[in-house]
């Protein structure tokens, strides 16, 4: 395992530092970040726009007292020459000494990053992205390492996103640590209260069995086909075989909502679980924590996911987790046997099994801790004191301008990505 890059708060503080810290659409967890980078540098939240075509998140509101500003009232990009214009009107005013960026496959971030390093501000790649999330061509993969000449440090969270980010140019010393957070204090806060308050809603708004409290399955997420929904549901089958009709015996309640939820009540119905499987809905991010505070465990069996911040908010309330292997966040938080199980996302036999595990547990208490203390490595100051040491080392060691090719190539792909 590569050595971890970690800044101090006492480096992280000295000196007066500003970044623009960029995502497409502000969500809880952003927030969590925003408010923790502020402890640490003076920040700009830049926001693409004020509405996702992915989520259905209420707006949050930033910390008090931070910037914000907003590049677009669209939902889909427009034209480069807009983004410029954009971030030239409502970034340029705050004098950044460096721009952090989500990825580097958006409009918005390829247009902060080219404007930033024309004007010498250097850039920061936030990523989750592993080698093995999707089958890598080459010819991509040498575009993308023309586009990351623009890129002078990263932040990222396990190794795999730091070996790749390496693999595209970034030097190792130049990769910190932090990205994938959310605030575990309020998780862990709201859910004791959820404890001892009445079970929340099942399918059709009636209260989960009061029976179940601490004893279901719960997962949370859209409902598309990479999530994995319908072999969970064939895996929850085989878990309820052998088992009685008591709906109160570990139950499963799946939390979301998209173009897969008919199928998935088709589904449910032909195997029998109408009884046992509820499927209440979207929540919003204040209405999570009461069904993480009464579960006993949480899944996620995801064929492919470059993190996974819902694992992170499930053992911030102290929650066992069961988790698919392709998840970016199993080998960082999930210990098997000790806080959980892990495994294949096409073995339905696996995911039985450690359902089965789960429940036969009779006092998860340890489990419990040990999710607790694992998931404070994901805690939110790791990512302010990682994106302050990116920012420091990018102002000390800047790095050559942008070859031909790579001002090319980013051309091409702004324009191609406008034309989507």
């Amino acid at each position: 395992m590569q050595q971890k890059r970690d800044t101090s708060p006492e480096d992280a503080r000295s000196g007066n530092i500003r970044v623009a810290i960029a995502f497409d659409n502000f969500g809880p967890y952003h927030i969590a970040r925003l408010n923790a980078a502020a402890k640490e540098v003076e920040v700009l939240a830049v926001e693409r726009a004020s509405t996702s075509a992915l989520y259905a998140w209420d707006s949050p509101d930033v910390p008090a007292g931070m910037a914000r500003v907003v590049l677009s009232t669209e939902k889909k990009s427009g034209r480069p020459a807009d983004a410029f214009a954009a971030i030239e009107a409502k970034v340029a005013p705050f004098k950044p000494d460096a721009v952090a960026v989500p990825g580097w496959s958006s409009q918005m971030a390829l247009a902060l990053a080219s404007w930033a390093v024309a004007r010498g501000i250097p850039v920061i790649a936030m990523s989750e992205t592993n080698p093995w999330d999707f089958q890598r061509k080459w010819h991509t993969e040498f575009l993308k390492r023309r586009v990351f000449e623009y890129f002078t440090a990263g932040l990222c969270t396990n190794d795999g996103q730091a070996d790749y980010l390496h693999a595209l140019g970034l030097p190792r010393d130049a990769i910190f640590r932090g990205y994938n957070i959310v605030d575990n204090d309020y998780f862990r806060r709201m859910a004791d209260i959820a404890r001892n308050a009445p079970m929340p809603s099942g399918e059709g708004g009636a209260p989960l069995p009061e029976a179940a409290r601490g004893r279901y399955f719960l997962a949370s997420n859209r409902f598309i086909p990479k999530k994995n929904l319908a072999l969970m549901l064939e895996a929850y089958a085989r878990f309820r075989q052998g088992r009685d009709d008591d709906p109160a015996d570990w139950p499963l309640v799946l939390l979301g909502d998209g173009d897969l939820r008919a199928s998935l009540e088709q589904q449910r119905a032909a195997l029998g679980l109408e009884g046992h499987v509820h499927m209440p809905g979207f929540r919003q991010y204040d209405k999570l924590p009461a069904y993480y505070g009464t579960a006993g465990c949480f899944v996620h069996a995801s064929t492919v996911e470059q993190w996974g911040l819902v694992v992170n908010e499930a053992m911030a309330t102290s929650l066992p987790v069961i988790v698919s292997d392709r998840c970016g966040c199993a080998p960082v938080l999930v210990r098997d046997g000790v806080n959980g199980f892990t495994f294949s996302p096409n073995d339905m036999g696996a995911l039985t099994k450690a359902m089965e595990a789960i429940a036969n547990v009779k006092d998860d208490s340890a489990m419990r801790q040990a999710s607790l203390a694992l998931v404070a490595e994901c805690a939110p100051e790791r990512f302010g004191q990682g994106l302050a040491g990116a920012a420091r080392y990018g102002a000390a060691a800047p790095r050559a301008a942008p070859s031909l090719i790579a001002k090319i190539v980013m051309a091409f792909a702004l324009r191609r990505i406008s034309a989507e």
